[in-house]
């Protein structure tokens, strides 16, 4: 991993709790909220940025930080396929 790819990470991260602390205590976002967060260019490009952010999300879901969810129940991140939201973990 590159020292680029490795500070895009942590800029989703960050997009992540920044995005969820903006929104009520039981709201979720979708990943690509952070990936148009981080993208820094005009167009769609920030849809390059939208696997790097559920990978976002399953690492601070490792660090207790939030849940992933579908259907707005709680999946295993692993497990998880299709859209997702992320929220607050509870």
């Amino acid at each position: 991993m590159t020292d680029s790819e490795r500070t895009a990470d942590r800029r989703l991260e960050r997009a992540i709790l920044d995005l969820l602390e903006q929104r009520g205590p039981t709201s979720t976002i979708c990943p690509s909220d952070a990936a148009r967060a981080v993208y820094e260019g005009d167009g769609d490009g920030w849809r390059e940025l939208m696997e790097p952010a559920r990978r976002a999300a399953r690492r601070l879901v490792a660090a207790g930080e939030v849940e992933i969810t579908q259907g707005g129940r709680p999946v295993d991140p692993t497990k998880a396929r299709g859209p997702i939201r992320i929220r607050r973990a509870r």
